[in-house]
């Protein structure tokens, strides 16, 4: 992304914050960062710096409990949102989805925009859709060294200039159709895109001085509204054909042709806005998108609630007892506005007098451990080469398990049965020391190994784990659960235990390692509702990979 669109998109949230919503930035802490935020002070709100851990509380208001001791009477304090203002959310990619959805509700409902300052270092990390389909501006500074910026000149005289030309720019009658438009062939799905456009021509068009909305206005809206949004080129885009000369103006269709010229071209519009963004990242950021929404893509275990550790919760009301734990600040508060009242009637001078009713107790949210059980076919001659690949992806995604205190775990099936290989674990010694030398050939028990991977997650779920189970088959089941070989008993097996595995509640993805895709396995990973990844000739990297971002490993 080139500085000279980055100034360009600064300008634009300056003179109109409430329009555009607010600037997705990418980038890592550093000098190049903080020159971009810096220049954020030519912002027409003020500034206001959120952690993704900000309370209800200081978004909202509540009772400021110091001031109300103090003077035995109810004093409120105002909440972050209480009034328009350019919120700058620090480590954005860990925003829980409550805060994510308080923050888009400020942004559909008040003034208020958002700078969120993405530190993603990891493939399918990044803002929830909730926030990145609301905020009209991309940013991306990681491919900028220093040496390719320059200070950022404010002229605070043009920017006001600009806010006050802003009320009176029209848009052209056809600039909606032909953003909408744009939209669609960009695979663009959300109607918030277009008219966060408009918001950005308009912009542009002020800053230009000009009180209406001219092509080169749209072409630069679409480009900084559209770029990060688009899906990647499946394909080469054709040359376009030479266009007819045009009709003399006596003759037919020439009124036509002038009208048509008249019209805001949307292949411009498209071609503007794929060539703004590095296809590598358009690439990058589709499959964050798809990682995120993919089932099981929380890059967490379950959450649970508890009265002990984890993420700290809003107290609730409730009677000491059973190990619970007072919430001492929460508790106070909830006395403070009775106590003038109190004394009165108690007759007392106490300092402060609490009622049960006041008690409020701690609240955490516990994350339990993730595990990945890979469900292998060993079976046939290609099963030396499927099992390498998992072996790969095993100890890969072992190699970055402790940070995230994941556990991995490997069901093999082969001949007539299936065989728990490794139990869920984190020790990478133990791993290797278990995959090595493990055979592989004979018919193919699907269904024996789905019904040992869930048995495998059954138990690890009666452990506090979070298990999902990760198929890897060419889908040729021939072995039923008795040991029988008959295809078609199998076939059945295997769809009853994915519509058990369904039904259990266990996270799964079914990937398909035959030389063409397995429509069988397709219709077993819909019974299974879980993902379906075609991946012939998959080497354990690419396993691992897929499997990391399909599953938020």
């Amino acid at each position: 992304m080139d500085w000279d669109r980055i100034l360009l998109a600064l300008q634009v949230l300056a003179v109109d914050p409430a329009g555009v919503k607010g600037l997705w930035l990418r980038a890592r802490c550093g000098a190049v960062r903080d020159r971009v935020t810096t220049a954020l002070a030519m912002l027409p709100l003020p500034l206001v710096r959120l952690h993704p851990g900000v309370s209800d509380e200081a978004l909202y208001g509540g009772l400021d409990l110091s001031a109300t001791l103090a003077t035995g009477r109810t004093v409120m304090s105002r909440g972050l949102l209480a009034r328009p203002a350019g919120l700058i959310l620090t480590m954005a990619e860990r925003v829980p989805p409550g805060l994510s959805a308080r923050l888009a509700h400020a942004l559909d409902t008040s003034g208020t925009c958002l700078i969120a300052l993405d530190e993603a270092a990891e493939a399918g990390e990044g803002l929830p859709a909730t926030l990145t389909d609301r905020l009209g501006l991309f940013v991306d500074l990681e491919a900028l060294a220093w040496s390719d910026t320059t200070d950022i000149a404010v002229d605070s005289g043009s920017l006001a200039a600009a806010r006050a030309l802003l009320p009176t720019v029209v848009l052209p009658a056809e600039a909606a159709r032909a953003l909408t438009q744009a939209a669609a062939e960009l695979g663009i799905a959300s109607l918030r895109a277009p008219l966060l456009a408009m918001a950005a021509a308009r912009a542009l068009a002020a800053l230009a001085g000009r009180t209406g909305v001219a092509e080169d206005d749209l072409l630069r809206a679409a480009e900084l509204v559209y770029a990060h949004r688009a899906l990647p080129q499946s394909e080469p885009a054709t040359q376009d054909q030479p266009s007819p000369p045009p009709p003399d103006a006596g003759e037919p269709g020439a009124e036509d042709n002038t009208r048509q010229d008249q019209t805001i071209p949307e292949e411009l519009l498209v071609e503007a806005a794929r060539a703004a963004l590095p296809a590598g990242l358009l690439a990058e950021l589709a499959a964050g998108r798809a990682a995120r929404a993919a089932k099981g893509a929380s890059g967490t275990g379950s959450a649970r609630a508890g009265n002990r550790r984890g993420r700290p919760l809003p107290s609730r009301p409730g009677k000491l007892g059973s190990g619970a734990r007072i919430d001492l600040v929460a508790t106070l508060r909830a006395a403070a506005p009775w106590q003038p009242l109190r004394r009165r009637a108690a007759a007392s001078d106490a300092v402060l007098l609490v009622r049960a009713a006041d008690i409020r107790l701690k609240r955490f949210e516990e994350t339990s451990d993730r595990v990945l059980i890979f469900a292998v076919d060993a079976s046939g001659s290609s099963a030396f080469a499927r099992l390498a690949e998992a072996k790969g992806a095993v100890e890969l995604l072992l190699a970055a398990a402790y940070a995230r205190r994941d556990h991995v775990s490997l069901v093999a099936f082969r001949g007539t049965g299936a065989e728990v290989v490794l139990p869920p674990t984190r020790s990478l010694v133990q791993t290797k020391r278990r995959l090595a030398g493990l055979p592989g050939g004979g018919g193919t028990p699907l269904a024996a190994g789905m019904q040992a991977a869930m048995a495998t997650a059954a138990m690890a779920r009666a452990r506090g784990l979070t298990p999902t189970i990760a198929l890897l088959t060419d889908g040729r089941g021939n072995i039923a659960l008795d040991g029988s070989a008959s295809r078609t008993q199998a076939e059945e097996d295997a769809l009853r235990l994915a519509r058990a595995i369904r039904a259990g509640g266990f996270p799964a993805i079914v990937i398909d390692t035959a030389n063409r895709p397995q429509a069988s396995l397709a219709q077993m990973a819909r019974a299974m509702d879980a993902p379906y990844l075609a991946l012939p000739r998959a080497d354990a990297r690419k396993l691992s990979s897929v499997l990391g971002a399909a599953l938020g490993a």
